[in-house]
């Protein structure tokens, strides 16, 4: 495109000598000069690229980026959030588009409050930075089915991610409409907005090779729909080696600096720079290293994932996904600074710029400086000269000579000298020392409970099956609770406990959680996990001669964010349902007759609104019961003084939601280790048997975030739903401050 705009501008030139000698025989040559100079300001501005970077104005530049999802915070923390990303030396923000909060039901949008992306984007502008706007439709993202709207899946005849109409269909009217949305703003760079790439789909080659023939069309019908928008900037797939031109293919992962685009005139992106993996924390000096060394290899653009991670409120995260976001980044989950991480990478990142244009203006010259230790130099035409001194050994600090100077460097660890003398930034030199962050109650709560969230019966629901159905088709993921209800009868002439003992209760659930009732008793609780998601529950029940009423609540822990066909994955309790010990023989329950019941009485009743609370029948002070199953407890409380960042501290409960003035808060579950070590996170380098760096073996999330701009001064309603049973005394709201010693999160 600049090639096209340079041609169009040299002809115009051209055609003004020509033309000129006419005009001024004519006397017209002033007319014909504005004419030209309004034509030339008509032209507009451009994003273009070619293999060392991408050109914004006519500009090459190297341009450090942070993810910073707005959903996943409040509108009252963007503006702070940006500007703290700015003075980071940020260049862009980088966010998804969340098609499932955006279009709740088919055809019915929502563009408000956390979802308001038009004012998130005039905010990047207004704090003087750009935008990558991930469109998707599919992002990953540990959100509830990757993004999707759940409503998708029931399409007649919809297949995901594949050469599919009724897929492509629904998702071309959606990345239209998004982009005549940003259109119609003027947020486009050639619009005078901020937004300088798009992208489509995301790490689909992960799948590819999965899914059957008709992946590959579907990929190049997603590139070809794309670049039929004409939104006048570049389109990136990450994670597609195979991106069809003139798309950009980018790279994902912890190091990239071995990354080549699929074509020799494409730029080398990293759009994601993983800052850390959901509870794990990723050490900043591997951080910085893996920037340096993506750069001096001819890297361009950085982005970090993520630069604040946020919160999945409500019922948002993907399946066994944490309610925290944090992610580790630069800016914790709260708004505040991390330290050192913000300011070694801040430090990291005036290095490059100072480099900037010695590294864009000319290819490096490799020189090895002992076994495992180089330079690269970077010269310009103009005298520009930057060098990065690298150290590749694990373990030793190694001293190099550098053109006559001697030159001291850690184990791992990267020297930028943005002058070829003198050193600006080392990788592994942290100057900043580590800043804990402290949580301190401020609150203690006096609760009020409602245990009226009855074990439903076979006869209470008309809602009935012959056998097992998939949680989803019911559930419609309108809520996580899906009961199912069945009886059984034992003939009391039967001597049906065979040897005395309880028979055994076996179930099997696609996932994610079960609690079984027997005659209205909690008889017990299984659960799958992120790795294995199916589980099984076994275990002994008492049962009595004559009718006995079996009731099972079946909960998610949110859809999947990840893998192929996401239409054909299942949910719920699907069986095979038996009973065994019983004299007459074992017993298959799963094809006799079941009853359903969709959600749990307090969502029926709103109860965690302050109309629907109102409704309840709630019980006060000593009587309240205590690690109860299906109980309910409220609480008020006024708004503490000051502004440090909230959060619930649940470390006394087990599994359930919670909710502030009405708005969800999120899941809670502090006992849950399925993301704790977050398996499969590995480094290379000296971070390579790396797998949980702190708070190992310990509950993945104890704290769980309450946004300020969601309380009142006085009067604020705290509804907490527990599914299992815990001890709502131990609730307590507390602060979060950066300062020395304490508790650390």
């Amino acid at each position: 495109m600049k090639k096209v705009i340079s041609r169009r501008i040299h002809q115009g030139y051209t055609g003004v000598r020509v033309i000129r000698s006419t005009m001024m025989r004519n006397n017209g040559f002033v007319l014909l000069l504005m004419l030209i100079f309004s034509w030339l300001c008509s032209v507009k501005a451009a994003v273009t690229f070619d293999n060392r970077g991408l050109i914004i104005d006519g500009k090459k530049r190297i341009l450090m980026s942070g993810s910073v999802h707005y959903p996943r915070s409040t509108p009252e923390m963007w503006p702070d959030l940006l500007k703290k990303a700015k003075d980071g030396g940020l260049d862009i923000i980088q966010t998804y588009v969340f098609w499932s909060g955006h279009e709740p039901s088919p055809g019915k949008y929502y563009f408000e409050d956390r979802y308001d992306l038009v004012r998130f984007i005039k905010l990047v502008q207004e704090a003087g930075m750009y935008l990558d706007l991930r469109i998707g439709p599919y992002i990953c993202g540990e959100w509830n089915l990757g993004g999707f709207p759940s409503w998708l899946k029931f399409v007649p005849g919809i297949e995901f991610r594949i050469d599919n109409e009724p897929f492509k269909s629904a998702v071309q009217k959606f990345v239209e409409m998004i982009v005549n949305m940003m259109k119609a703003e003027k947020l486009f760079q050639t619009q005078g907005g901020p937004i300088i790439m798009s992208q489509i789909e995301n790490e689909f080659e992960i799948v590819e090779y999965a899914i059957t023939p008709g992946a590959k069309a579907y990929i190049n019908w997603a590139a070809q729909m794309a670049l039929g928008l004409d939104t006048g900037v570049p389109w990136l797939m990450c994670k597609q080696e195979d991106a069809p031109d003139p798309i950009i293919n980018a790279c994902n992962g912890f190091y990239c600096e071995n990354f080549l685009a699929n074509k020799p005139y494409k730029p080398k992106l990293w759009t994601e720079n993983w800052t850390g993996c959901a509870t794990l924390e990723r050490p900043v000096e591997d951080m910085a290293f893996s920037v340096a060394r993506f750069i001096q290899m001819g890297g361009s653009l950085v982005n970090y994932y993520m630069y604040h991670g946020g919160t999945n409120f409500g019922r948002t995260s993907g399946a066994f996904v944490a309610t925290t976001y944090d992610y580790d980044g630069p800016i914790d989950e709260y708004g505040l600074i991390r330290e050192p991480k913000w300011t070694h990478l801040k430090d990291l990142h005036r290095a490059i710029k100072a480099s900037e244009a010695a590294i864009l203006s000319s290819e490096p010259i490799l020189t090895l400086l002992g076994q495992g230790q180089e330079a690269r130099v970077f010269r310009s035409k103009t005298g520009a000269c930057a060098a990065f001194l690298a150290n590749y050994d694990y373990n030793l600090n190694i001293k190099v000579n550098f053109e006559n100077e001697e030159y001291d460097l850690p184990p791992w660890s990267i020297s930028i000298l943005p002058d070829c003398k003198t050193v600006a930034f080392n990788t592994a030199k942290v100057a900043v020392q580590r800043s804990p962050a402290q949580m301190t109650p401020v609150t203690k709560f006096s609760w009020e409970s409602f245990t009226d969230e009855s074990i439903p019966v076979m006869e209470d629901e008309a809602l009935t099956n012959n056998g097992l159905w998939e949680q989803l088709n019911l559930t419609r993921d309108a809520t996580d609770y899906l009961w199912y209800m069945t009886d059984v009868n034992i003939d009391p002439n039967e001597g049906f406990l065979k040897n005395g003992q309880d028979p055994l209760l076996t179930i099997m659930s696609a996932g994610h959680a079960v609690q079984v009732f027997v005659n209205g008793q909690q008889a017990g609780v299984a659960h799958g996990g992120i790795t294995f998601p199916k589980f099984t529950f076994n275990q002994p029940v008492k049962l009595k001669a004559g009718i006995n009423m079996i009731s099972l609540l079946s909960s998610a822990v949110g859809l999947p964010n990840i893998g192929a066909s996401f239409e054909k994955w299942n949910l719920g309790v699907l069986g095979p349902v038996t009973l065994t010990g019983l004299n007459m023989g074992p017993r298959d329950l799963s094809m006799q007759k079941w009853s359903y019941k969709v959600g749990v009485k307090g969502e029926d009743l709103s109860i965690f609104t302050e109309k629907g609370s109102a409704s309840g029948q709630w019980v006060e002070g000593q009587s309240e019961p205590q690690k109860q199953p299906l109980t309910w407890y409220k609480t008020t409380f006024d708004a503490p003084a000051g502004n440090d960042p909230l959060a619930l501290d649940m470390r006394t409960m087990g599994k359930g939601m919670m909710w502030i003035n009405g708005q969800s808060i999120g899941r809670h579950w502090p006992a849950n280790l399925a993301v704790g070590d977050c398996r499969g996170c590995n480094y290379a380098g000296p971070y390579s048997n790396l797998k949980c760096h702190f708070n190992c073996g310990n509950p993945c999330q104890i704290w769980y975030h309450v946004p300020r701009s969601w309380l009142k001064p006085i009067g604020n309603l705290l509804v907490v739903f527990e599914e299992w049973g815990g001890d709502a005394n131990g609730i307590s709201l507390v602060k979060r401050t950066i300062g020395k010693g304490g508790k650390t999160a």
